[in-house]
Protein backbone atom coordinates (compact mmCIF):
# COMPACT_ATOMS: atom_id res chain seq x y z
CA UNK A 1 0.00 0.00 0.00
CA UNK A 2 0.93 3.54 -0.83
CA UNK A 3 2.23 6.05 2.02
CA UNK A 4 2.08 9.44 1.60
CA UNK A 5 4.60 12.12 1.43
CA UNK A 6 6.13 12.70 4.76
CA UNK A 7 6.07 16.51 6.46
CA UNK A 8 6.27 15.79 9.98
CA UNK A 9 7.91 11.93 9.18
CA UNK A 10 7.05 8.50 10.95
CA UNK A 11 7.76 5.47 9.53
CA UNK A 12 8.40 2.39 11.00
CA UNK A 13 28.05 -1.21 11.24
CA UNK A 14 27.75 -4.55 9.01
CA UNK A 15 28.23 -5.94 5.48
CA UNK A 16 26.13 -7.79 3.73
CA UNK A 17 26.18 -8.33 -0.48
CA UNK A 18 23.50 -9.23 -2.57
CA UNK A 19 23.91 -10.17 -6.14
CA UNK A 20 21.03 -9.04 -8.72
CA UNK A 21 20.86 -11.20 -11.69
CA UNK A 22 18.96 -8.77 -14.04
CA UNK A 23 20.01 -7.08 -16.57
CA UNK A 24 20.56 -3.54 -17.98
CA UNK A 25 17.88 -1.12 -19.51
CA UNK A 26 17.87 -1.02 -23.28
CA UNK A 27 17.68 1.92 -25.28
CA UNK A 28 13.68 3.45 -24.60
CA UNK A 29 13.15 0.92 -21.41
CA UNK A 30 13.19 1.45 -17.35
CA UNK A 31 14.28 -2.01 -16.16
CA UNK A 32 14.67 -3.30 -12.44
CA UNK A 33 18.43 -4.00 -11.65
CA UNK A 34 17.67 -4.59 -8.02
CA UNK A 35 14.64 -5.93 -5.76
CA UNK A 36 15.07 -5.50 -1.80
CA UNK A 37 14.34 -8.55 -0.22
CA UNK A 38 12.71 -6.54 2.88
CA UNK A 39 15.22 -8.44 5.59
CA UNK A 40 18.73 -7.43 5.74
CA UNK A 41 19.06 -5.85 2.73
CA UNK A 42 16.71 -3.25 3.37
CA UNK A 43 13.15 -2.18 2.40
CA UNK A 44 10.83 1.12 1.19
CA UNK A 45 13.71 2.50 -0.82
CA UNK A 46 12.47 6.29 -0.19
CA UNK A 47 15.83 7.72 -1.47
CA UNK A 48 17.35 9.76 -3.91
CA UNK A 49 20.47 8.32 -5.92
CA UNK A 50 23.75 9.56 -5.81
CA UNK A 51 26.70 7.87 -8.43
CA UNK A 52 30.59 7.95 -8.22
CA UNK A 53 33.41 8.49 -11.05
CA UNK A 54 33.11 4.42 -11.00
CA UNK A 55 29.35 4.20 -11.50
CA UNK A 56 28.66 3.09 -8.25
CA UNK A 57 25.23 4.18 -6.67
CA UNK A 58 24.19 4.44 -2.97
CA UNK A 59 21.34 5.23 -1.28
CA UNK A 60 19.27 4.57 1.69
CA UNK A 61 15.77 2.62 2.89
CA UNK A 62 13.74 3.73 5.68
CA UNK A 63 13.34 0.48 7.10
CA UNK A 64 14.91 -2.98 7.19
CA UNK A 65 18.64 -3.66 7.94
CA UNK A 66 19.79 -5.96 10.95
CA UNK A 67 17.55 -3.72 13.53
CA UNK A 68 14.56 -2.70 11.27
CA UNK A 69 15.59 0.72 11.21
CA UNK A 70 16.82 1.13 7.35
CA UNK A 71 20.28 1.26 5.41
CA UNK A 72 22.72 2.98 3.81
CA UNK A 73 23.40 0.92 0.47
CA UNK A 74 25.55 0.72 -2.66
CA UNK A 75 25.44 -1.10 -6.01
CA UNK A 76 28.57 -1.96 -8.13
CA UNK A 77 27.88 -2.54 -11.19
CA UNK A 78 29.77 -6.15 -12.57
CA UNK A 79 30.80 -5.00 -16.45
CA UNK A 80 28.53 -7.82 -17.25
CA UNK A 81 24.72 -6.15 -16.97
CA UNK A 82 24.35 -7.55 -13.70
CA UNK A 83 24.66 -5.18 -10.37
CA UNK A 84 26.24 -6.07 -6.64
CA UNK A 85 24.28 -4.57 -3.20
CA UNK A 86 26.38 -4.10 -0.40
CA UNK A 87 24.98 -2.49 2.68
CA UNK A 88 27.30 -0.34 4.11
CA UNK A 89 25.33 0.59 7.53
CA UNK A 90 22.51 -0.40 9.18
CA UNK A 91 20.91 1.80 11.83
CA UNK A 92 20.01 1.02 15.37
CA UNK A 93 17.27 3.39 16.04
CA UNK A 94 19.45 4.66 18.73
CA UNK A 95 21.95 6.98 18.91
CA UNK A 96 23.10 6.94 15.61
CA UNK A 97 19.67 7.58 14.33
CA UNK A 98 17.11 5.65 12.07
CA UNK A 99 14.47 5.81 9.65
CA UNK A 100 17.16 7.53 6.54
CA UNK A 101 15.29 9.01 4.32
CA UNK A 102 16.28 10.69 0.58
CA UNK A 103 19.85 9.34 0.37
CA UNK A 104 23.45 10.48 0.97
CA UNK A 105 25.99 12.83 -0.56
CA UNK A 106 29.11 12.45 -1.44
CA UNK A 107 32.25 14.20 -0.96
CA UNK A 108 35.11 14.78 -2.82
CA UNK A 109 37.04 11.66 -0.82
CA UNK A 110 34.21 9.50 -1.38
CA UNK A 111 33.14 9.93 2.34
CA UNK A 112 29.09 9.80 2.48
CA UNK A 113 26.97 11.67 4.40
CA UNK A 114 23.25 12.23 4.93
CA UNK A 115 20.61 12.63 7.69
CA UNK A 116 17.86 10.27 9.88
CA UNK A 117 14.84 11.43 11.11
CA UNK A 118 14.25 9.53 14.45
CA UNK A 119 16.74 8.94 16.97
CA UNK A 120 19.96 10.03 17.80
CA UNK A 121 18.22 12.22 21.43
CA UNK A 122 16.22 15.36 22.15
CA UNK A 123 12.88 15.57 23.47
CA UNK A 124 11.04 14.10 20.76
CA UNK A 125 9.12 10.78 20.77
CA UNK A 126 12.00 8.49 19.69
CA UNK A 127 14.24 10.73 18.88
CA UNK A 128 14.96 14.18 17.05
CA UNK A 129 17.09 12.75 14.15
CA UNK A 130 20.88 13.32 13.41
CA UNK A 131 23.11 14.07 10.63
CA UNK A 132 25.80 11.26 10.23
CA UNK A 133 28.83 10.65 8.03
CA UNK A 134 30.12 7.23 6.59
CA UNK A 135 33.69 7.22 6.14
CA UNK A 136 35.51 4.27 4.40
CA UNK A 137 38.67 3.11 5.30
CA UNK A 138 40.01 -0.18 3.33
CA UNK A 139 36.67 -1.43 2.29
CA UNK A 140 35.11 -0.66 6.11
CA UNK A 141 32.56 1.90 6.52
CA UNK A 142 32.10 3.51 9.70
CA UNK A 143 29.32 5.77 10.52
CA UNK A 144 29.51 8.72 13.18
CA UNK A 145 26.68 11.23 13.93
CA UNK A 146 27.71 14.83 13.58
CA UNK A 147 25.34 16.50 14.93
CA UNK A 148 22.50 15.01 17.05
CA UNK A 149 18.70 17.59 16.99
CA UNK A 150 17.35 18.15 19.86
CA UNK A 151 13.92 19.77 18.67
CA UNK A 152 14.63 22.72 19.68
CA UNK A 153 16.26 26.26 17.88
CA UNK A 154 18.02 23.27 15.79
CA UNK A 155 15.06 21.69 14.46
CA UNK A 156 14.26 17.99 14.28
CA UNK A 157 12.86 15.39 11.99
CA UNK A 158 15.88 15.89 9.28
CA UNK A 159 14.25 14.10 6.13
CA UNK A 160 16.17 15.93 3.10
CA UNK A 161 19.29 14.83 1.34
CA UNK A 162 22.66 17.33 2.35
CA UNK A 163 24.31 19.63 0.10
CA UNK A 164 28.27 19.88 0.27
CA UNK A 165 30.35 22.91 -0.75
CA UNK A 166 33.56 23.26 -2.12
CA UNK A 167 35.28 23.95 1.45
CA UNK A 168 33.32 20.88 2.85
CA UNK A 169 30.68 22.90 4.47
CA UNK A 170 27.34 21.18 5.13
CA UNK A 171 24.00 21.97 4.45
CA UNK A 172 20.56 20.88 5.03
CA UNK A 173 17.01 21.28 6.32
CA UNK A 174 14.34 19.90 9.01
CA UNK A 175 10.82 20.68 8.58
CA UNK A 176 10.12 21.15 12.08
CA UNK A 177 11.28 22.57 15.22
CA UNK A 178 13.38 25.95 14.91
CA UNK A 179 12.80 29.06 16.74
CA UNK A 180 9.20 29.67 15.09
CA UNK A 181 8.47 25.77 15.15
CA UNK A 182 8.22 25.77 11.23
CA UNK A 183 11.66 24.35 10.87
CA UNK A 184 14.95 25.42 9.70
CA UNK A 185 17.94 25.48 7.23
CA UNK A 186 21.16 24.95 9.01
CA UNK A 187 24.87 24.78 8.25
CA UNK A 188 27.64 22.36 9.80
CA UNK A 189 31.63 23.85 8.95
CA UNK A 190 34.47 21.39 9.96
CA UNK A 191 36.12 21.59 12.90
CA UNK A 192 39.05 20.54 14.93
CA UNK A 193 39.06 16.30 15.18
CA UNK A 194 36.53 15.68 12.62
CA UNK A 195 34.15 17.34 14.31
CA UNK A 196 31.68 20.22 12.61
CA UNK A 197 30.31 23.60 13.85
CA UNK A 198 26.38 23.89 13.77
CA UNK A 199 24.60 26.85 13.02
CA UNK A 200 20.96 27.84 11.91
CA UNK A 201 21.30 29.98 8.79
CA UNK A 202 17.27 30.57 8.63
CA UNK A 203 14.73 29.99 10.72
CA UNK A 204 11.15 29.42 8.67
CA UNK A 205 8.27 31.54 10.43
CA UNK A 206 5.42 29.80 8.80
CA UNK A 207 4.38 33.32 7.22
CA UNK A 208 5.82 34.67 4.07
CA UNK A 209 9.17 32.53 3.87
CA UNK A 210 7.25 29.29 4.06
CA UNK A 211 7.01 26.24 5.91
CA UNK A 212 9.82 24.09 6.58
CA UNK A 213 11.91 21.87 4.39
CA UNK A 214 11.00 18.70 3.41
CA UNK A 215 11.39 19.26 0.21
CA UNK A 216 14.46 18.36 -1.89
CA UNK A 217 18.16 18.86 -0.58
CA UNK A 218 19.14 22.91 -1.26
CA UNK A 219 20.68 23.14 -4.54
CA UNK A 220 24.01 25.44 -5.08
CA UNK A 221 24.49 28.01 -7.77
CA UNK A 222 26.89 30.64 -8.50
CA UNK A 223 27.90 30.63 -4.75
CA UNK A 224 24.35 30.77 -3.38
CA UNK A 225 21.61 27.79 -1.99
CA UNK A 226 17.99 27.77 -3.54
CA UNK A 227 15.03 25.56 -2.34
CA UNK A 228 11.41 25.13 -1.77
CA UNK A 229 9.25 25.45 1.50
CA UNK A 230 6.82 22.86 0.89
CA UNK A 231 4.27 24.86 2.32
CA UNK A 232 3.70 28.66 4.19
CA UNK A 233 4.38 31.68 1.88
CA UNK A 234 1.89 34.36 1.20
CA UNK A 235 -0.86 32.26 -0.31
CA UNK A 236 -0.25 28.85 1.83
CA UNK A 237 1.19 26.96 -1.31
CA UNK A 238 4.49 27.18 -1.02
CA UNK A 239 7.47 28.79 -1.92
CA UNK A 240 10.67 29.23 -3.93
CA UNK A 241 13.71 30.71 -2.00
CA UNK A 242 17.44 31.89 -2.46
CA UNK A 243 19.76 32.21 0.66
CA UNK A 244 22.91 34.53 -0.32
CA UNK A 245 26.10 34.75 1.85
CA UNK A 246 26.56 37.96 3.63
CA UNK A 247 30.99 37.55 3.55
CA UNK A 248 30.35 38.21 7.86
CA UNK A 249 29.23 34.57 7.62
CA UNK A 250 25.62 35.00 7.87
CA UNK A 251 22.83 34.28 5.29
CA UNK A 252 20.38 36.34 3.44
CA UNK A 253 17.01 34.65 2.84
CA UNK A 254 14.90 35.55 -0.43
CA UNK A 255 11.73 34.30 -1.23
CA UNK A 256 11.73 34.42 -5.11
CA UNK A 257 8.20 33.01 -5.88
CA UNK A 258 4.65 32.07 -3.83
CA UNK A 259 3.31 29.63 -5.76
CA UNK A 260 -0.40 31.09 -5.61
CA UNK A 261 -2.39 27.52 -6.31
CA UNK A 262 -4.52 25.97 -8.81
CA UNK A 263 -4.64 26.71 -11.56
CA UNK A 264 -0.79 27.44 -10.52
CA UNK A 265 1.51 24.87 -9.55
CA UNK A 266 1.43 24.52 -5.60
CA UNK A 267 3.37 22.05 -2.39
CA UNK A 268 6.38 21.44 -3.67
CA UNK A 269 8.07 18.74 -2.57
CA UNK A 270 10.75 17.74 -5.09
CA UNK A 271 13.88 19.36 -5.60
CA UNK A 272 15.08 22.08 -8.04
CA UNK A 273 16.56 21.64 -11.46
CA UNK A 274 18.97 24.37 -13.21
CA UNK A 275 19.31 24.97 -16.59
CA UNK A 276 22.15 26.09 -18.89
CA UNK A 277 20.43 29.57 -18.97
CA UNK A 278 19.93 29.41 -15.03
CA UNK A 279 16.43 28.64 -15.37
CA UNK A 280 14.90 26.92 -12.36
CA UNK A 281 12.74 23.73 -12.94
CA UNK A 282 10.76 21.51 -10.54
CA UNK A 283 7.47 19.38 -9.72
CA UNK A 284 4.33 20.08 -7.39
CA UNK A 285 2.58 17.36 -5.28
CA UNK A 286 -0.39 19.35 -5.46
CA UNK A 287 -2.62 22.04 -7.54
CA UNK A 288 -2.12 23.10 -11.06
CA UNK A 289 -4.99 23.46 -13.55
CA UNK A 290 -6.34 20.06 -12.17
CA UNK A 291 -5.49 20.05 -8.69
CA UNK A 292 -2.83 16.58 -8.75
CA UNK A 293 0.30 18.39 -9.82
CA UNK A 294 2.12 20.30 -11.95
CA UNK A 295 5.56 21.25 -13.65
CA UNK A 296 6.91 24.73 -13.59
CA UNK A 297 9.51 26.98 -14.31
CA UNK A 298 11.13 29.98 -12.61
CA UNK A 299 12.98 32.59 -14.94
CA UNK A 300 14.71 35.43 -13.93
CA UNK A 301 13.63 38.66 -15.65
CA UNK A 302 16.35 41.88 -16.75
CA UNK A 303 14.92 43.57 -12.96
CA UNK A 304 16.26 40.91 -11.23
CA UNK A 305 12.69 39.74 -10.32
CA UNK A 306 11.44 36.01 -11.42
CA UNK A 307 8.89 34.69 -13.10
CA UNK A 308 6.98 31.63 -12.71
CA UNK A 309 4.64 29.41 -15.38
CA UNK A 310 3.18 25.96 -15.28
CA UNK A 311 4.90 24.25 -18.37
CA UNK A 312 2.17 20.89 -17.64
CA UNK A 313 -0.53 20.01 -15.24
CA UNK A 314 -0.73 16.39 -14.74
CA UNK A 315 -4.79 15.68 -15.00
CA UNK A 316 -4.89 12.20 -12.89
CA UNK A 317 -5.28 9.95 -15.23
CA UNK A 318 -2.74 8.25 -17.13
CA UNK A 319 -0.33 11.04 -17.47
CA UNK A 320 0.41 10.08 -13.63
CA UNK A 321 -0.25 12.61 -10.40
CA UNK A 322 1.09 14.05 -7.62
CA UNK A 323 5.00 14.41 -8.36
CA UNK A 324 7.38 14.54 -5.28
CA UNK A 325 10.68 14.49 -7.18
CA UNK A 326 13.14 16.32 -9.39
CA UNK A 327 13.48 16.69 -12.91
CA UNK A 328 16.68 15.72 -15.16
CA UNK A 329 17.59 16.64 -18.80
CA UNK A 330 19.10 14.50 -21.32
CA UNK A 331 21.22 15.63 -24.22
CA UNK A 332 19.43 17.11 -26.34
CA UNK A 333 16.88 19.25 -23.83
CA UNK A 334 13.98 16.97 -23.14
CA UNK A 335 12.79 16.92 -19.75
CA UNK A 336 12.26 13.57 -17.22
CA UNK A 337 10.72 13.04 -13.76
CA UNK A 338 8.46 10.79 -11.55
CA UNK A 339 5.27 10.94 -10.32
CA UNK A 340 4.38 8.83 -6.84
CA UNK A 341 1.17 7.49 -8.36
CA UNK A 342 -1.07 7.58 -11.29
CA UNK A 343 -0.55 6.60 -14.94
CA UNK A 344 -2.15 3.29 -16.43
CA UNK A 345 -1.68 0.61 -13.45
CA UNK A 346 -1.70 2.95 -10.66
CA UNK A 347 1.80 3.09 -9.86
CA UNK A 348 3.25 5.94 -11.49
CA UNK A 349 5.07 7.07 -14.45
CA UNK A 350 8.56 8.27 -15.67
CA UNK A 351 7.54 11.27 -17.69
CA UNK A 352 8.63 13.05 -20.62
CA UNK A 353 8.59 16.71 -21.48
CA UNK A 354 9.87 18.15 -24.91
CA UNK A 355 10.88 21.73 -25.66
CA UNK A 356 8.83 22.48 -28.84
CA UNK A 357 8.51 26.10 -30.89
CA UNK A 358 7.69 29.45 -29.29
CA UNK A 359 8.80 27.70 -25.74
CA UNK A 360 6.19 25.19 -25.46
CA UNK A 361 6.18 22.07 -24.20
CA UNK A 362 4.95 18.54 -25.07
CA UNK A 363 3.85 16.05 -22.42
CA UNK A 364 4.46 11.92 -23.10
CA UNK A 365 4.67 9.18 -20.38
CA UNK A 366 8.40 7.15 -21.01
CA UNK A 367 7.09 4.44 -18.80
CA UNK A 368 4.06 3.06 -16.64
CA UNK A 369 5.31 1.54 -13.50
CA UNK A 370 3.57 -1.34 -13.17
CA UNK A 371 4.20 -3.15 -9.44
CA UNK A 372 5.71 -6.60 -9.05
CA UNK A 373 8.22 -7.30 -10.55
CA UNK A 374 8.62 -3.99 -12.12
CA UNK A 375 8.75 -0.90 -9.79
CA UNK A 376 6.07 1.01 -7.71
CA UNK A 377 5.36 4.23 -6.19
CA UNK A 378 8.44 6.45 -7.16
CA UNK A 379 9.04 9.32 -4.49
CA UNK A 380 12.06 10.88 -5.61
CA UNK A 381 13.61 11.75 -9.30
CA UNK A 382 16.32 10.54 -11.21
CA UNK A 383 20.34 11.01 -10.79
CA UNK A 384 22.05 10.54 -14.48
CA UNK A 385 24.96 9.10 -16.17
CA UNK A 386 25.41 11.92 -18.56
CA UNK A 387 25.33 9.80 -21.54
CA UNK A 388 21.38 9.56 -21.18
CA UNK A 389 21.34 6.48 -18.83
CA UNK A 390 19.16 7.93 -15.48
CA UNK A 391 18.60 5.64 -12.29
CA UNK A 392 16.23 5.68 -9.98
CA UNK A 393 14.06 4.22 -6.86
CA UNK A 394 10.70 3.26 -6.02
CA UNK A 395 9.71 2.34 -2.47
CA UNK A 396 7.15 -0.61 -3.35
CA UNK A 397 7.79 -2.93 -6.51
CA UNK A 398 10.18 -4.66 -7.54
CA UNK A 399 10.53 -9.02 -7.21
CA UNK A 400 9.08 -8.97 -3.42
CA UNK A 401 7.27 -5.39 -3.25
CA UNK A 402 9.68 -4.22 -0.93
CA UNK A 403 11.29 -1.77 -3.30
CA UNK A 404 13.22 -1.13 -6.43
CA UNK A 405 16.29 0.28 -8.00
CA UNK A 406 15.55 0.63 -11.59
CA UNK A 407 17.70 2.07 -14.66
CA UNK A 408 15.78 4.24 -17.36
CA UNK A 409 17.32 4.72 -21.00
CA UNK A 410 15.45 6.99 -23.08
Amino acid sequence: MKCAPHVAFGILACLAAFASPITTARAGTATVIYSFEGGADGEYADTDLVRDASGNLFGTTVQGGDHGSGTVWELHPNGDGTWTHTVLYSFTGGVDGGEPYKGVTLDASGNLYGTAVTGGGGGCEGGCGVAYRLTNGGGTWTQSVIHTFTGGDDGSGPGAGLTIDDSGNIYGMAPTGGKFFAGTIFEMRPAKGGTYKFKVIHAFTGGKDGIGGSAGRLVPHDGELFGAATAGGVNGAGTIYQLSPTGRGKWKFKTLYAFRGSPDAGFPYGGLAFDALGNIFGTTYYDGANDVGAVYELSQKNNGMWKERVLYSFDGGSDGNGSIANVNFDTDGNMYGTTSEGGSDGDGVIFKLAPGRKNSWTESIAHNFAGPPDGAYAYNGMVGDGANNFFGATVHGGADDEGAIYQFTP
